[in-house]
This record gives C-alpha cells, sequence and structure tokens, in this order.
C-alpha cells in the first residue's frame, strides 16, 4: 500500500497543492512555519478521517476561504482508492472512497493505517495516563473496528454512572445496573488491550534497542486495576469513595502504561534524546504491530525527527525505516542538505519537495541503488 498523489484545496495554509510521491522516501524541507506539517496532516485526513493536532475540522479551512478538500489516490493489492475529504462551513464533513459517501467513518479507520511521529508526542511521557491510553487505544482501533465501538459504549456507560453519582438522592439500583453494564463492555476492552501488550512490548524493546544500539536499558509495562481484581469486584469495593467523589474511580479509563530507564521514571530522569528515542521506537512498534495484523505496511509520517536525536541515532533509525520492513515514509526537516546527507548511501528512493509558504516545488529524486 502506498499513496501515489496528493490534492489540496484551502486547507491550513494552502490555497492548492498537487503532488506525486514515490512509494520509498519522500521528504518535505523548507522553513519553520512553510507548510510542511501541514501536508503530513492532510494525509493523516486520509487515513484516519481528522486531523492530527487540531480535532475541529472547520478551523483547517485556509483563512477567507469557505471549504477545504483533501484529495489522494491509494494503491493497494494493485489497485487504485481515491480518497476524499471536504468541508464547507456549517456543514457536515464528507469523507468519500470512489466517489461514494462511508455511512460511518468507523468503516474507514484502518483501510489505509498509518502511524506518525511528531515533537508533539512527547505528552505521551510528560502528560497524565489519558494520553499513553489514547496512544493504547489508537493503535487497537486500526486493527479492531468493534474495540473503538466498545470504548465509545465505555464512556457512554461511564457517564451515566457518574451522572447518577452526582444526584442527591441516588438510584443504587440504576447505579448497580451500569455496574454490571460497565463491567462487561469494560472487561472487553481490558482483555484486548492486554492482549495487545504482549505482543507490541517485545516488538518495543526490539526497535529501542536498536536505535540505541543498546547501550541504555529499557522497560514498558501495562498497569491496570483489572490485573489485580475482577470489575465488578473493585466496583463493590469502590463504591464509598465513588459516593464521596461523586465519580467513578476505579476501571479501564484508569488504565496507564509505565516508562522506565534504568529502573527509573523516562519522564524523570531520561534526557531529551533517551525521551525522543523511546517515543520513537513506541511508534516504530506500532507500525510493527499495524503491519503484522494487516499483513501489508502502513505509511510512516516522521516530522521533525532529526531534532533532539545524536548523528548515530539518526543514522540508525534511517536505516532501519529504508530497509524491506517499513513502506512508503514521509518526512519533514527544515535541511534539504541534510536530508540528502542522511540518506546518502542507504538504498532507498528519496522524493525531496521544497515548502516554501504554501507553495511546494519537487527540488530532487535519488534513485535505489541496484544491487
Amino acid at each position: 500500500m502506498w499513496l501515489q498523489t496528493l490534492s489540496l484545496l484551502h486547507f491550513k495554509n494552502y490555497d492548492e497543492a498537487n503532488l506525486s510521491f514515490l512509494p520509498g522516501v519522500n521528504a518535505f524541507t523548507g522553513a519553520n512555519g512553510a507548510g510542511k506539517t501541514n501536508l503530513l496532516d492532510a494525509i493523516h485526513y486520509l487515513s484516519l478521517c481528522k486531523s492530527y493536532f487540531n480535532p475541529v475540522d472547520s478551523q483547517q479551512i485556509k483563512k477567507g476561504a469557505d471549504f477545504f478538500m483533501v484529495q489522494g489516490t491509494f494503491e493497494k493489492d494493485g489497485l487504485q482508492d481515491v480518497i476524499a475529504c471536504s468541508l464547507k462551513k456549517n456543514q457536515k464533513k464528507q469523507f468519500k472512497r470512489n466517489k461514494k459517501d462511508y455511512q460511518r467513518l468507523a468503516d474507514h479507520i484502518g483501510l489505509y493505517p498509518l502511524v506518525m511521529v511528531t515533537p508533539n508526542d512527547s505528552v505521551i511521557i510528560t502528560e497524565g495516563s489519558e494520553e499513553r491510553r489514547r496512544f493504547v487505544d489508537n493503535v487497537i482501533s486500526q486493527t479492531d473496528s468493534r474495540y473503538l465501538d466498545d470504548l465509545i459504549t465505555y464512556n457512554k456507560y461511564l457517564q451515566n454512572r457518574n451522572s447518577l453519582l452526582k444526584q442527591q438522592v441516588r438510584d443504587e439500583r440504576l447505579v448497580r445496573v451500569y455496574d454490571e453494564l460497565l463491567a462487561g463492555v469494560g472487561n472487553k476492552i481490558f482483555a484486548k488491550r492486554r492482549a495487545f501488550m504482549e505482543v507490541f512490548v517485545p516488538m518495543f524493546d526490539k526497535h529501542y534497542h536498536f536505535i540505541s544500539d543498546g547501550i541504555e536499558n529499557v522497560q514498558l509495562s501495562y498497569e491496570s486495576q483489572l490485573l489485580d481484581l475482577p470489575f465488578d469486584q473493585l466496583l463493590q469495593e469502590a463504591w464509598p469513595k465513588d459516593v464521596a467523589m461523586e465519580r467513578t474511580t476505579v476501571g479501564v479509563h484508569k488504565d496507564d502504561l509505565s516508562f522506565l530507564i534504568e529502573g527509573m521514571s523516562m519522564k524523570k530522569f531520561g534526557s531529551q534524546g533517551q525521551q525522543k528515542s523511546f517515543l520513537i521506537a513506541l511508534k516504530l512498534a506500532q507500525y510493527s504491530f499495524l503491519q503484522q495484523s494487516k499483513g501489508y505496511k502502513p505509511l510512516l509520517l516522521l516530522d521533525d525527527i532529526f531534532d533532539k536525536l545524536d548523528d548515530m541515532r539518526t543514522r540508525k533509525l534511517m536505516q532501519m525505516v529504508s530497509n524491506d520492513d517499513f513502506g512508503q515514509i514521509f518526512l519533514t526537516d527544515t535541511s534539504a542538505k541534510r536530508v540528502e546527507n542522511t540518506f546518502d548511501g542507504i538504498d532507498t528512493e528519496v522524493r525531496i519537495f521544497d515548502v516554501n509558504k504554501g507553495q511546494v516545488t519537487q527540488l530532487s529524486q535519488h534513485e535505489k541503488n541496484e544491487r
């Protein structure tokens, strides 16, 4: 699977753009603020029906315009699909595959899997557990549409139970009904997260060891209250606390991931380079998991990944993503020369685009060396 073409109309800082890509590496270079990351975000729209950075679709419309449109041509298994996303102000977003509307956007997610790595991903380490759950849920949702439905159902039950807990006069029998509903769907979410982590952790370990050249020890683990007690028992024991706090204090909405380096908190004791290596290894493990689950290679989007990585880690990363384990790659950097130097001698095709204030020009193309 790869993205052959990308067209934009009134998307973010672009009036119009039409690009053709290689199935190998495609690099967008230029000054900060030129619009490089916006091109990656447009590709993210085509794969996952939304922006990676901003959940408000209307804010993707270029200032002064009334709509935006993003369209791309994917090739998969020798067949072409034209995917189009458009939005007019004050109207519903339209998403089409070969000119046919989707009944549910969830039916599209996972058809063209994608992994994106950006500086914003640092929140997975530095912020609260919600960011880490979102990371896990994003990976699983691209391989299991029912998981996404379970999450939506769980959050609805959770919201209703919390509303009951806030009432002055509580209907305890109704709360117990929601206990049963919450535990039923929560157990399914827990089982899928635990099964995912059993496969995911060895993939992460492999990628981190390669990027860091094995010079440091890290540990990734899954934390859940359901590892210790059944969900229904947790709810029973937490009842006095839930009443006092007026919210549900136990469940899979409290799950977290633990990140350690040399047995200590990565957040507190990891350097910027180590944290970035950790995040990249997480995303490459996500890539490996999606590839194994789907049977074909996802797109890999790397936004400003050279920053805060030393030359050794950068070179190791590019060697890794340029081999046959990875498919089409899109990356951004401020320096076209650095991209050329990084891939010099690496056996892959690279097409470099210059991005300048919403204008995109192809600079050069390096052909793959014949073995």
